[in-house]
């Protein structure tokens, strides 16, 4: 972990690194990219003319380190819109379900003061404060902004909260409320590798949601400060969707900024500031191509380099809390995509890409790249017919600024909110 920024972030990275074609990752070329966001899978000759340089610096490719997913499994197949919206699995947007709910963060039940402790790291960086877990509300501010125009709202018809299962009450099965009117059981474990007390089981969560789900929901998603598992092979698991299901469970466990060092995380290199080349490359081996500069330069003029400027001007340590809320957010607004239908993104560097791990998750972007940025526009436009595509996404943009400018201490909103802007001036023709 790096408290302190010492790279300049001189030149950026657009593309893959060198590492991908030894995964071998071959990425979509760009009229392939082009076509994924047609519903017809083709681009007009027009189209083909367009500045890919310029169009790279506003949403670069994924970068592809060692370890990272798509060096894992590089084989992972894109959907693009067309395939995507002619899903079968999909659940289209109507006029009666078209609501997003998120879950209040479960509170304890006193009969069970043995899981207070559970959420807390067992041990932290000890430079690490303490700090408060990510909010409800600013959870709920996030998703609101960031699927603006769609309805999100708080689950708000009971109770939410982790109670008993049996008497007397016991670690390795307690039970949820979660709205409905039964308590449904979940299992626990002890962390395997011991970075937190005990674990909750994710599948029993998930169904705890789907038990819960209102008549007029879109999607659910559950957020909650406990570590989790999936099965009895998974060290952790930090979210799922059952996106046909209409439901997901996000954990803010093992996003703790007290972890940093044990995940990995190289704070001076957090989205934008990966997309440093010379970070890139040494993470490499320093086998990538040495390019001229130019486009590459981090001279605050395409999108890319707004953000990662805007990124240095914060500090890490600035506002921990913050960091960590933009975690969860994010990985949040992630797992509500797959609710969507939205698979995981191979095209670009994109809010939807799959990750192998926290220190990976940290360096993928917050926005939606061009191919799954459609898919969310057309789902508001069947959630509300009379809207227009760039209406929409000019909208949707101006609503996630204004929440951005709110957490500009933070470096992935500081980032956010300055690609953001650029994006709007090209798409409006502002100076």
């Amino acid at each position: 972990m790096s408290s302190t920024r010492k790279c300049n972030h001189a030149h950026l990275q657009a593309d893959v690194s060198s590492h991908a074609k030894d995964a071998p990752f071959l990425r979509p070329p760009y009229p392939k990219r082009k076509a994924a966001t047609t519903r017809s899978g083709r681009v007009s000759k027009a189209d083909d003319v367009d500045d890919e340089t310029a169009h790279a610096y506003n949403f670069p490719g994924p970068l592809v380190l060692p370890d990272d997913a798509l060096s894992i499994d590089p084989k992972e197949p894109p959907q693009s819109f067309r395939s995507w919206v002619q899903g079968v699995h999909r659940n289209p947007f109507t006029s009666s379900r078209k609501t997003i709910y998120l879950a209040p963060v479960p509170s304890i039940s006193p009969k069970l003061p043995f899981m207070r402790t559970w959420s807390t790291p067992v041990d932290p960086s000890p430079s690490t404060p303490a700090i408060h877990p990510p909010k409800t509300a600013d959870l709920l501010a996030y998703l609101t902004a960031f699927y603006h125009p769609l309805p999100v709202t708080l689950l708000a018809t009971a109770p939410v909260a982790f109670v008993p299962w049996g008497t007397p009450a016991s670690p390795a099965l307690i039970g949820l409320h979660l709205g409905s009117p039964t308590v449904t059981g979940i299992r626990t474990r002890p962390c395997p590798d011991g970075a937190f007390p005990r674990q909750l089981n994710l599948n029993d969560l998930l169904d705890a949601a789907i038990d819960s789900l209102p008549t007029d929901a879109y999607a659910l998603v559950l957020a909650t400060e406990h570590d989790l598992y999936e099965d009895d092979d998974d060290d952790f698991c930090c979210g799922r969707a059952y996106g046909g299901s209409r439901v997901a469970v996000v954990s803010g466990a093992r996003y703790h900024p007290g972890l940093d060092e044990y995940a990995g995380v190289e704070r001076g290199h957090m989205w934008p500031e990966a997309h440093c080349r010379g970070y890139v490359e040494g993470v490499c081996g320093g086998g990538g191509r040495k390019k001229k500069t130019g486009k590459g330069d981090n001279d605050g003029t395409t999108a890319l380099s707004a953000a990662v400027r805007a990124a240095m001007g914060t500090t890490a340590e600035g506002d921990l809390y913050g960091m960590w809320m933009s975690r969860v957010a994010r990985t949040v607004a992630h797992e509500l995509g797959h609710c969507l239908g939205i698979a995981h993104c191979v095209y670009y560097a994109c809010v939807m890409q799959g990750t192998a791990g926290v220190a990976e998750d940290m360096r993928q972007p917050p926005y939606l790249c061009p191919v799954c940025l459609v898919k969310v526009v057309h789902a508001v436009r069947e959630a509300m017919p009379r809207t227009r595509e760039k209406e929409v996404v000019v909208q949707n943009y101006r609503a996630l600024m204004g929440f951005c400018e709110g957490w500009m201490g933070v470096g992935m909103f500081a980032g956010y909110y300055h690609w953001l802007r650029k994006r709007v001036e090209e798409l409006e023709g502002e100076v």
